[in-house]
């Protein structure tokens, strides 16, 4: 069978890692870790609102005292001793405290040779601070107190990276979700009974006991029972699997129904899901590197002001006027970094988000957003993301002579007592027809085969093909002709037998979503290619593939090799967005362009992801392509806009236009700045009109 293939490849592809061993909750993250690139490296979301509260809190009474403020809104500030240092004191606490990861930033940006908007905003706050005390110390008789625009400065830059911190945040990392699939103890069996360790203490070798519902400690073969296992956290796939003594387990697996005793083969970083950790690990890394569409803005500004300061500078002092060259080179440098570039992405992403997560994505990640619009090709998991992830009956066949519904009637009966999914979809599928079900008695399931029962006085037994070659049974022609059938595309076959004859077989497939239809020819409307991926055979994937007209198909994946698919598919130079729910598909999420995971799927596949589609429905994938096209156009307009003001503002600022007397004046930038923010924030909120419904796709 598939599925045991897919037990021994985890068993024998994962030993010989070279990794130190790491048990479950050994995992270390320092700050450092959550943004190892770019201008938030070290700092908490927390951090960011912290800072901006005391901030905008101290800027109120810095903005009231100022002068140029009074002057321009028309009022007197209040007089009184003490009270010409009070913009000057809490401007100071302001610069070091609220602008310190600016400063931090900036530093390390120079140190990285790579300036961006930290070295911009630390910039503009160091000239604004040290020219502001200049004058508040009446030092050179110059007039540029820029007390209250350093205070509003540092407050709207503080707020713009804790709206962007906080959409970017995710509650925990992948590999403490992939760490937390580990039971922390093991039952070890020594003589006389068991003992309960550490799973950290297991060695290969070791026996232990594993009890109905409990996971795996540990990858083995097993000694001694027989179980339906559920390994969803590592194949994706739905349905139980059998095993039996001899068969491999895969640590953080389920024994869903009976005890197992095993042999452990594998412990650490030498089992299958240590080995899906380093996938996880790096593959994040390997895209954790992209620079945000901002930051090469702001390195374009920054060049650009530092440019101007120094031009501006030297032509004023040629002009025989120092004072005048002081002030046109300090209103350059601190209106180069505008508030509207600070809050240009950080807004449209906040929004964005916002509208996302009423359509049911979570944006987790602002490069997954701005890189969607990119995608050539969509690779949707099969099983639990284009189907339903359950088996539902498609197909009855009966004995000449004898009615379906009857057939179907009666292999309820026996199932009614089953808990298992088979069961239900054959119960649930009688109920539909409206056909009475009698009732069973003396139920008994055969692990493995089947379920017995006695209706209506005769024995009768529902099993697959194990349950026919223990029963030495054949199917009578009619049945084997439906069936051969079934099995050729996929379907799994369970026959009812009773008195020791068959009298018909019905078919379970897993069922395709009336959603991914939609899905699938809206992707393709929108000339963007689907691919599917999965783990089962050939003739299932190709007849799902057949009924949603799927372009290319991936089949018989091992788990392990998810990820290198979404590599070929790089190779060709195409940009991929990966769909799963399963453990196995956390690394393809992490390699590709865009990871999109079902939210019904496992943690790790959500942590592992960029977005995470909080239901079930595919067209949600075409929800994020719309709002990844309309956001980056905001981006470019509101970047547009940001970085246009100071194209103009800046040249005014320097005195270009001097000589006709036209120049801007510092009290003058800082009113055109703050009405940039305005405009900015209100073409963000536009995005608000997209229509993100699922259900509206076309």
């Amino acid at each position: 069978m598939e599925e045991q293939s897919k037990g021994h490849l985890h068993q024998e592809t994962m030993p010989g890692m070279d990794h130190a061993a790491m048990g479950h909750g050994e995992i270390v993250h320092d700050d450092h870790a959550l943004h190892t690139q770019g201008q938030h490296a070290g700092h908490s979301t927390a951090m960011f609102k912290n800072r901006f509260w005391l901030t905008l809190a101290l800027s109120i009474p810095v903005v009231y005292f100022s002068p140029m403020v009074g002057h321009l809104l028309g009022y007197n500030p209040p007089q009184f001793p003490g009270s010409l240092w009070i913009a000057p004191i809490l401007g100071t606490i302001i610069f070091f405290y609220g602008g310190q990861p600016f400063l931090k930033g900036g530093w390390q940006e120079i140190k990285a040779r790579q300036p961006g908007m930290m070295l911009l905003i630390s910039m503009a706050i160091t000239v604004a601070f040290i020219a502001s005390w200049v004058t508040s110390l009446g030092i050179g008789g110059f007039d540029l107190d820029f007390w209250w625009e350093l205070a509003l400065l540092v407050a709207i830059m503080l707020l713009g990276h804790w709206i962007e911190m906080r959409a970017l945040g995710s509650a925990r990392g992948a590999l403490d979700a992939l760490a937390a699939l580990l039971p922390d103890e093991a039952e070890r069996v020594i003589d006389g009974g068991t003992e309960t360790i550490g799973i950290t203490e297991l060695v290969a070798g070791d026996i232990v006991l594993v009890r109905s519902g409990s996971r795996m400690p540990a990858d083995g073969l097993i000694t001694e029972g027989s179980a339906e296992v559920d390994e969803s956290m590592i194949t994706g796939e739905s349905k139980t699997v059998p095993r039996t003594i001899g068969d491999p387990v895969v640590a953080g697996t389920v024994a869903t129904d009976s005890s197992l005793r095993l042999k452990v083969t594998a412990v650490g970083d030498d089992t299958a899901l240590a080995g899906i950790q380093r996938l996880v690990a790096e593959a994040q890394s390997s895209t954790s590197r992209a620079q945000a569409l901002a930051d090469r803005a702001a390195a374009f500004l920054f060049y650009f002001a530092a440019g101007a300061g120094v031009i501006t500078f030297i032509v004023w002092s040629m002009l025989g006027s120092i004072p005048e060259a002081v002030t046109r080179t300090v209103t350059v440098l601190v209106i180069a970094c505008p508030h509207a570039l600070g809050l240009a992405i950080p807004l449209v992403i906040a929004i964005s988000t916002e509208r996302a997560a009423r359509a049911g994505v979570l944006i987790k990640n602002r490069m997954a957003l701005e890189r969607m619009r990119t995608i050539d090709v969509v690779l949707f998991d099969k099983t639990g993301t284009l189907t339903k992830g359950e088996s539902a009956l498609t197909d009855i066949e009966s004995i000449p002579g004898l009615p379906t519904d009857e057939v179907l009637a009666l292999a309820a009966a026996v199932e009614s007592d089953s808990e298992h999914p088979v069961a239900r979809a054959i119960v649930n599928a009688a109920h539909l027809t409206g056909a009475p079900v009698p009732t069973a008695t003396d139920f008994r399931s055969m692990t493995g085969r089947g379920v017995q029962a006695t209706v209506e006085g005769s024995v009768l037994a529902v099993g697959g093909p194990a349950l026919l070659a223990e029963l030495n049974l054949t199917e009578p022609e009619q049945i084997a002709a439906a069936t051969r059938g079934w099995k050729d595309r996929g379907a799994s076959v369970l026959h009812v037998i009773r008195d020791g004859a068959v009298i018909g077989a019905v078919a379970l497939e897993d069922e395709v979503r009336d959603e991914s239809r939609q899905a699938v020819q809206a992707l393709q409307n929108r000339g963007i290619k689907v691919a599917m991926i999965t783990g089962d055979a050939r003739q299932v994937a190709q007849a799902v593939a057949a009924e949603l007209h799927i372009d290319e198909v991936f089949a018989e994946v091992l788990p392990q090799d998810k990820d290198q698919k979404v590599a070929e598919l790089q190779a060709r130079g195409l940009k991929v967005a990966m769909v799963g729910d399963g453990v196995n598909d956390a690394p393809a999420l992490a390699r590709a362009e865009v990871g999109i995971a079902i939210g019904a799927g496992t943690d790790v596949a959500m942590e592992s992801a960029g977005v995470v589609l909080a239901g079930n429905d595919p067209r949600a994938v075409l929800s994020m392509v719309d709002l990844s096209h309309a956001s980056y156009r905001k981006m470019w307009q509101n970047l547009v806009w940001a970085t246009g003001y100071n194209i103009i503002s800046v040249p005014l600022a320097a005195g270009v236009f001097a000589f006709a007397g036209i120049v801007l004046s510092p009290a003058a930038g800082a009113v055109l700045m703050s009405l940039s923010t305005i405009v900015v924030a209100l073409n963000a909120q536009l995005l608000r009109r997209l229509k993100l419904n699922p259900a509206d796709v076309r």
